[in-house]
Protein backbone atom coordinates (compact mmCIF):
# COMPACT_ATOMS: atom_id res chain seq x y z
CA UNK A 1 0.00 0.00 0.00
CA UNK A 2 1.13 3.29 -1.18
CA UNK A 3 0.02 6.55 1.37
CA UNK A 4 2.00 9.17 -0.40
CA UNK A 5 2.93 9.64 -4.33
CA UNK A 6 6.05 11.72 -5.68
CA UNK A 7 6.15 12.94 -8.47
CA UNK A 8 10.07 13.60 -9.49
CA UNK A 9 13.02 12.94 -7.46
CA UNK A 10 14.70 16.42 -7.01
CA UNK A 11 15.46 17.95 -3.87
CA UNK A 12 12.09 18.73 -3.47
CA UNK A 13 10.54 15.54 -3.73
CA UNK A 14 13.48 13.77 -1.95
CA UNK A 15 13.16 16.05 0.84
CA UNK A 16 9.28 15.30 1.56
CA UNK A 17 9.65 11.54 0.74
CA UNK A 18 12.67 11.67 3.88
CA UNK A 19 11.03 13.06 6.03
CA UNK A 20 7.41 11.50 5.42
CA UNK A 21 9.22 8.14 5.58
CA UNK A 22 11.45 9.03 8.67
CA UNK A 23 9.10 11.33 10.91
CA UNK A 24 5.26 9.86 9.83
CA UNK A 25 6.18 6.43 8.82
CA UNK A 26 4.05 6.76 5.46
CA UNK A 27 5.14 4.54 2.78
CA UNK A 28 6.38 6.71 -0.52
CA UNK A 29 6.21 5.91 -3.80
CA UNK A 30 8.50 8.36 -6.06
CA UNK A 31 7.58 8.36 -9.67
CA UNK A 32 11.04 9.32 -11.73
CA UNK A 33 10.71 10.05 -15.44
CA UNK A 34 14.24 10.04 -16.19
CA UNK A 35 16.35 6.95 -16.08
CA UNK A 36 18.08 8.47 -12.46
CA UNK A 37 17.09 10.25 -9.55
CA UNK A 38 18.48 13.89 -8.80
CA UNK A 39 16.30 15.73 -11.36
CA UNK A 40 19.05 18.41 -12.44
CA UNK A 41 21.29 18.05 -9.75
CA UNK A 42 22.33 14.27 -11.17
CA UNK A 43 26.06 13.81 -11.31
CA UNK A 44 28.36 11.24 -13.36
CA UNK A 45 31.34 9.61 -13.49
CA UNK A 46 32.96 10.37 -17.14
CA UNK A 47 34.22 7.31 -18.38
CA UNK A 48 37.41 8.95 -20.66
CA UNK A 49 38.60 11.15 -18.13
CA UNK A 50 37.14 10.20 -14.28
CA UNK A 51 36.04 13.45 -13.93
CA UNK A 52 32.78 14.11 -11.84
CA UNK A 53 30.13 15.39 -14.54
CA UNK A 54 27.22 17.71 -13.53
CA UNK A 55 24.66 16.31 -16.02
CA UNK A 56 22.98 19.52 -16.51
CA UNK A 57 25.35 22.24 -15.85
CA UNK A 58 27.21 23.47 -12.49
CA UNK A 59 25.46 23.04 -9.54
CA UNK A 60 26.56 24.74 -6.48
CA UNK A 61 25.32 24.24 -2.95
CA UNK A 62 25.45 27.08 -0.56
CA UNK A 63 23.34 28.39 2.27
CA UNK A 64 22.80 30.39 5.13
CA UNK A 65 19.31 28.69 6.60
CA UNK A 66 20.91 26.77 9.44
CA UNK A 67 17.98 23.90 9.52
CA UNK A 68 18.93 23.56 5.74
CA UNK A 69 22.45 23.26 6.86
CA UNK A 70 22.37 20.45 9.43
CA UNK A 71 19.75 18.66 7.19
CA UNK A 72 21.89 18.22 4.68
CA UNK A 73 24.96 17.23 6.64
CA UNK A 74 22.79 14.57 7.49
CA UNK A 75 23.24 12.66 4.01
CA UNK A 76 26.89 14.07 2.96
CA UNK A 77 29.98 15.99 3.77
CA UNK A 78 31.11 19.12 1.84
CA UNK A 79 34.41 20.48 0.51
CA UNK A 80 35.70 23.70 0.68
CA UNK A 81 34.92 24.62 -2.58
CA UNK A 82 33.86 28.90 -3.22
CA UNK A 83 32.96 29.52 -6.43
CA UNK A 84 34.34 32.05 -8.53
CA UNK A 85 33.11 33.10 -12.03
CA UNK A 86 34.66 35.01 -14.72
CA UNK A 87 32.97 37.02 -17.55
CA UNK A 88 34.77 37.27 -20.79
CA UNK A 89 33.48 40.10 -22.63
CA UNK A 90 35.88 41.62 -26.39
CA UNK A 91 38.33 38.66 -25.38
CA UNK A 92 39.46 39.56 -21.77
CA UNK A 93 38.61 38.12 -18.44
CA UNK A 94 36.66 39.82 -15.59
CA UNK A 95 35.58 39.25 -12.21
CA UNK A 96 31.65 38.30 -11.65
CA UNK A 97 29.88 39.92 -9.85
CA UNK A 98 30.92 42.95 -10.73
CA UNK A 99 32.99 44.35 -8.24
CA UNK A 100 36.20 46.76 -7.51
CA UNK A 101 38.94 44.95 -10.04
CA UNK A 102 35.84 44.65 -12.70
CA UNK A 103 35.50 48.38 -12.92
CA UNK A 104 39.50 49.08 -12.35
CA UNK A 105 39.92 46.89 -15.27
CA UNK A 106 36.36 47.71 -17.90
CA UNK A 107 37.59 51.46 -17.31
CA UNK A 108 41.30 51.52 -17.07
CA UNK A 109 41.09 53.07 -13.96
CA UNK A 110 43.18 52.25 -10.20
CA UNK A 111 40.34 53.11 -7.51
CA UNK A 112 40.09 52.74 -4.38
CA UNK A 113 36.82 50.96 -2.97
CA UNK A 114 35.15 54.38 -1.92
CA UNK A 115 36.25 56.21 -5.67
CA UNK A 116 34.62 53.32 -7.15
CA UNK A 117 31.25 53.79 -5.62
CA UNK A 118 31.70 57.67 -6.12
CA UNK A 119 32.48 57.06 -10.08
CA UNK A 120 29.52 54.69 -10.37
CA UNK A 121 27.18 56.95 -8.57
CA UNK A 122 27.92 58.91 -11.24
CA UNK A 123 26.58 57.02 -14.14
CA UNK A 124 23.30 55.57 -12.04
CA UNK A 125 20.33 57.30 -10.46
CA UNK A 126 19.57 55.25 -7.05
CA UNK A 127 16.15 56.64 -7.15
CA UNK A 128 15.42 54.54 -10.51
CA UNK A 129 15.99 51.39 -8.97
CA UNK A 130 12.87 51.23 -6.53
CA UNK A 131 10.03 52.23 -9.66
CA UNK A 132 12.58 49.97 -12.28
CA UNK A 133 9.83 47.83 -13.74
CA UNK A 134 11.82 45.55 -15.55
CA UNK A 135 15.25 44.13 -16.14
CA UNK A 136 16.89 46.55 -17.86
CA UNK A 137 15.64 49.20 -15.86
CA UNK A 138 16.95 48.19 -12.89
CA UNK A 139 20.83 46.73 -13.99
CA UNK A 140 21.07 50.29 -15.00
CA UNK A 141 19.76 51.84 -12.05
CA UNK A 142 22.70 49.95 -10.15
CA UNK A 143 25.63 49.60 -12.14
CA UNK A 144 25.06 52.38 -15.22
CA UNK A 145 24.89 51.73 -18.89
CA UNK A 146 28.41 51.05 -19.87
CA UNK A 147 28.68 48.09 -16.94
CA UNK A 148 25.28 46.82 -18.32
CA UNK A 149 26.16 47.19 -22.13
CA UNK A 150 29.00 45.04 -20.94
CA UNK A 151 28.45 42.21 -18.86
CA UNK A 152 24.14 42.26 -18.43
CA UNK A 153 22.59 43.22 -21.02
CA UNK A 154 24.03 40.25 -24.04
CA UNK A 155 24.68 37.26 -21.68
CA UNK A 156 20.58 38.16 -20.25
CA UNK A 157 19.27 38.27 -23.98
CA UNK A 158 21.41 34.50 -24.73
CA UNK A 159 20.36 33.43 -20.86
CA UNK A 160 16.56 34.38 -21.47
CA UNK A 161 16.05 34.28 -24.92
CA UNK A 162 14.07 37.18 -24.20
CA UNK A 163 14.20 41.25 -24.18
CA UNK A 164 15.56 42.32 -21.16
CA UNK A 165 13.11 45.14 -21.19
CA UNK A 166 10.54 41.94 -20.96
CA UNK A 167 11.92 40.29 -17.75
CA UNK A 168 11.17 41.06 -14.16
CA UNK A 169 13.45 43.45 -12.46
CA UNK A 170 14.39 41.23 -9.18
CA UNK A 171 15.89 39.15 -11.92
CA UNK A 172 18.99 41.23 -11.28
CA UNK A 173 19.00 40.93 -7.42
CA UNK A 174 20.93 37.85 -7.67
CA UNK A 175 23.40 39.96 -8.81
CA UNK A 176 25.61 41.94 -6.23
CA UNK A 177 27.40 44.86 -7.35
CA UNK A 178 30.77 44.96 -4.78
CA UNK A 179 33.49 47.89 -4.45
CA UNK A 180 35.32 45.48 -2.92
CA UNK A 181 37.78 42.38 -4.18
CA UNK A 182 35.76 40.00 -3.19
CA UNK A 183 35.17 37.74 -5.90
CA UNK A 184 33.12 35.17 -3.99
CA UNK A 185 30.15 34.36 -6.36
CA UNK A 186 27.80 33.79 -3.00
CA UNK A 187 27.56 35.46 0.15
CA UNK A 188 25.88 32.80 2.34
CA UNK A 189 27.83 31.55 5.48
CA UNK A 190 28.08 27.94 4.11
CA UNK A 191 29.20 26.76 0.35
CA UNK A 192 30.93 23.48 -0.88
CA UNK A 193 30.15 20.69 -2.95
CA UNK A 194 29.26 17.21 -1.42
CA UNK A 195 32.38 15.30 -1.28
CA UNK A 196 30.79 11.98 -2.74
CA UNK A 197 28.85 13.87 -5.35
CA UNK A 198 25.45 14.67 -6.07
CA UNK A 199 24.14 10.98 -7.39
CA UNK A 200 25.54 10.06 -3.56
CA UNK A 201 24.13 12.42 -1.73
CA UNK A 202 20.28 12.20 -3.69
CA UNK A 203 20.52 8.20 -2.93
CA UNK A 204 21.32 8.36 0.77
CA UNK A 205 17.98 10.20 0.89
CA UNK A 206 16.49 8.04 -0.70
CA UNK A 207 17.70 5.07 1.05
CA UNK A 208 15.07 4.17 3.62
CA UNK A 209 12.85 1.12 3.84
CA UNK A 210 9.62 3.04 3.35
CA UNK A 211 10.34 4.86 0.11
CA UNK A 212 10.47 2.95 -3.39
CA UNK A 213 11.92 4.58 -6.50
CA UNK A 214 10.38 3.98 -9.93
CA UNK A 215 12.77 5.51 -12.57
CA UNK A 216 11.40 5.65 -15.98
CA UNK A 217 7.40 6.33 -15.28
CA UNK A 218 6.22 9.10 -16.44
CA UNK A 219 3.52 10.10 -13.81
CA UNK A 220 0.99 11.34 -17.11
CA UNK A 221 0.43 7.61 -18.07
CA UNK A 222 -1.05 7.14 -14.84
CA UNK A 223 -2.27 10.13 -13.86
CA UNK A 224 -5.68 9.45 -13.74
CA UNK A 225 -5.59 6.24 -11.30
CA UNK A 226 -3.71 7.82 -8.99
CA UNK A 227 -5.41 11.39 -8.73
CA UNK A 228 -8.15 11.79 -6.13
CA UNK A 229 -7.00 8.10 -4.86
CA UNK A 230 -3.52 8.85 -3.18
CA UNK A 231 -2.38 11.80 -1.25
CA UNK A 232 0.31 13.50 -4.23
CA UNK A 233 3.31 15.58 -4.37
CA UNK A 234 3.64 16.73 -7.34
CA UNK A 235 6.68 18.61 -8.46
CA UNK A 236 6.77 19.20 -12.71
CA UNK A 237 5.71 21.30 -14.67
CA UNK A 238 2.38 23.16 -13.41
CA UNK A 239 1.31 23.85 -17.05
CA UNK A 240 1.46 20.06 -18.19
CA UNK A 241 0.00 18.95 -14.89
CA UNK A 242 -3.60 21.31 -15.98
CA UNK A 243 -2.92 19.82 -19.60
CA UNK A 244 -2.30 23.21 -20.49
CA UNK A 245 -5.71 25.09 -20.01
CA UNK A 246 -4.52 28.28 -20.00
CA UNK A 247 -1.92 27.89 -22.82
CA UNK A 248 1.93 27.32 -21.80
CA UNK A 249 4.15 29.14 -19.83
CA UNK A 250 7.67 29.98 -20.90
CA UNK A 251 10.36 27.92 -19.45
CA UNK A 252 13.63 28.11 -20.12
CA UNK A 253 15.52 25.02 -21.31
CA UNK A 254 19.39 24.15 -21.64
CA UNK A 255 21.78 22.21 -23.87
CA UNK A 256 24.73 21.11 -23.31
CA UNK A 257 27.97 20.18 -25.55
CA UNK A 258 30.60 18.19 -24.21
CA UNK A 259 34.53 17.74 -25.13
CA UNK A 260 37.42 16.26 -23.37
CA UNK A 261 39.85 18.71 -23.77
CA UNK A 262 44.07 17.23 -24.18
CA UNK A 263 45.16 19.51 -21.34
CA UNK A 264 44.89 19.13 -17.29
CA UNK A 265 43.41 22.72 -16.97
CA UNK A 266 41.25 24.39 -19.84
CA UNK A 267 40.38 27.90 -18.04
CA UNK A 268 41.46 27.79 -14.54
CA UNK A 269 37.79 27.45 -13.11
CA UNK A 270 35.13 26.09 -13.05
CA UNK A 271 32.62 28.72 -14.80
CA UNK A 272 33.27 31.08 -17.54
CA UNK A 273 30.45 33.25 -18.29
CA UNK A 274 30.52 34.74 -21.97
CA UNK A 275 29.00 37.96 -21.74
CA UNK A 276 28.96 38.87 -25.74
CA UNK A 277 26.14 37.95 -28.73
CA UNK A 278 28.53 37.07 -31.02
CA UNK A 279 29.66 34.16 -29.05
CA UNK A 280 26.32 31.75 -28.84
CA UNK A 281 26.85 29.83 -25.84
CA UNK A 282 26.45 31.45 -22.67
CA UNK A 283 29.27 29.98 -20.70
CA UNK A 284 32.02 26.96 -20.20
CA UNK A 285 31.82 24.59 -17.46
CA UNK A 286 34.59 22.74 -16.01
CA UNK A 287 34.20 20.39 -14.39
CA UNK A 288 37.14 18.96 -12.62
CA UNK A 289 37.46 22.36 -10.47
CA UNK A 290 34.40 21.83 -8.38
CA UNK A 291 36.55 19.26 -6.25
CA UNK A 292 40.12 20.57 -5.89
CA UNK A 293 40.59 17.89 -3.45
CA UNK A 294 40.16 15.00 -6.03
CA UNK A 295 43.28 14.03 -7.68
CA UNK A 296 41.62 13.79 -10.82
CA UNK A 297 44.80 12.81 -13.88
CA UNK A 298 45.96 15.87 -15.64
CA UNK A 299 46.19 14.51 -19.27
CA UNK A 300 43.15 15.86 -20.24
CA UNK A 301 39.67 17.32 -19.10
CA UNK A 302 36.40 17.58 -20.13
CA UNK A 303 34.32 20.89 -20.60
CA UNK A 304 30.30 21.35 -21.20
CA UNK A 305 29.29 24.60 -23.55
CA UNK A 306 25.80 25.58 -21.97
CA UNK A 307 23.78 26.92 -24.85
CA UNK A 308 19.92 28.32 -23.51
CA UNK A 309 16.53 28.68 -25.64
CA UNK A 310 13.05 28.59 -24.90
CA UNK A 311 11.44 25.02 -23.88
CA UNK A 312 9.68 23.12 -26.44
CA UNK A 313 6.48 20.59 -24.99
CA UNK A 314 8.99 17.38 -24.76
CA UNK A 315 12.15 19.29 -23.82
CA UNK A 316 13.54 19.32 -20.14
CA UNK A 317 12.40 22.64 -18.42
CA UNK A 318 15.03 24.32 -16.13
CA UNK A 319 13.93 28.16 -15.34
CA UNK A 320 10.09 30.02 -15.90
CA UNK A 321 10.83 32.59 -18.04
CA UNK A 322 8.22 34.83 -15.98
CA UNK A 323 7.17 37.47 -18.40
CA UNK A 324 3.63 39.38 -17.61
CA UNK A 325 1.93 37.38 -20.03
CA UNK A 326 3.65 34.14 -18.00
CA UNK A 327 2.40 35.79 -14.70
CA UNK A 328 -0.99 36.51 -16.02
CA UNK A 329 -1.16 32.46 -17.09
CA UNK A 330 0.15 31.79 -13.41
CA UNK A 331 -2.76 33.58 -11.30
CA UNK A 332 -5.37 31.32 -13.54
CA UNK A 333 -3.19 27.91 -12.90
CA UNK A 334 -2.87 28.76 -9.14
CA UNK A 335 -6.96 28.66 -8.48
CA UNK A 336 -6.54 25.34 -10.29
CA UNK A 337 -3.70 24.40 -7.67
CA UNK A 338 -5.48 25.21 -4.70
CA UNK A 339 -8.70 23.02 -5.76
CA UNK A 340 -6.80 20.24 -6.26
CA UNK A 341 -7.76 17.67 -3.94
CA UNK A 342 -4.99 15.93 -2.32
CA UNK A 343 -2.52 17.09 -4.18
CA UNK A 344 0.44 19.54 -3.20
CA UNK A 345 2.82 21.56 -5.71
CA UNK A 346 6.18 22.55 -5.21
CA UNK A 347 9.86 22.56 -6.12
CA UNK A 348 10.97 25.15 -9.20
CA UNK A 349 8.98 23.70 -11.99
CA UNK A 350 5.87 23.24 -9.49
CA UNK A 351 5.66 26.28 -7.80
CA UNK A 352 6.89 28.56 -11.40
CA UNK A 353 9.43 30.11 -9.24
CA UNK A 354 13.37 30.61 -9.66
CA UNK A 355 14.81 28.01 -6.45
CA UNK A 356 18.36 27.10 -5.47
CA UNK A 357 18.64 24.36 -4.14
CA UNK A 358 18.72 25.15 -0.70
CA UNK A 359 15.61 27.08 -1.20
CA UNK A 360 14.13 23.74 -2.76
CA UNK A 361 15.24 22.13 0.77
CA UNK A 362 13.96 24.60 2.81
CA UNK A 363 10.28 25.24 1.02
CA UNK A 364 10.14 21.35 1.45
CA UNK A 365 10.86 21.44 5.25
CA UNK A 366 8.09 23.94 5.21
CA UNK A 367 6.01 22.83 2.98
CA UNK A 368 6.06 19.06 4.94
CA UNK A 369 5.84 20.99 8.78
CA UNK A 370 3.15 23.22 7.40
CA UNK A 371 0.67 21.21 5.21
CA UNK A 372 1.75 17.62 4.66
CA UNK A 373 2.41 16.30 8.15
CA UNK A 374 -0.81 18.23 9.31
CA UNK A 375 -3.23 16.86 6.94
CA UNK A 376 -2.07 12.96 7.42
CA UNK A 377 -2.48 13.51 11.23
CA UNK A 378 -6.16 14.50 10.68
CA UNK A 379 -6.49 11.92 8.60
Amino acid sequence: MTDLVIVGSGFYGLTVAQQAAERLGLKVKILERRNHIGGNAYSEIDAETGIEVHTYGSHLFHTSNERVWEYVNRFTAFNDYKHLVWAKHNGDLYPMPINLDTINKFFNLELDSASAKEFIQGQVNADDVSSATNLEERAIALVGQPLYEAFIKGYTEKQWQTDPKLLPADVINRLPMRFTREHRYFNDTHEGLPLSGYTAWLENMADHTNIEVVLNQDFFDVKSDLVGQVPIVYTGPIDRYFNYEFGELGWRTLDFESEVVMTGNYQNTSVVNYSDLDVPFTRIHEYRHLHPERNYQTDSTIISREYSRFALRNDEPYYPVNTSDDREKLVKYRILMENEPNVWFGGRLGSYQYLDMHMAIASALTAFDNEISPFFASR
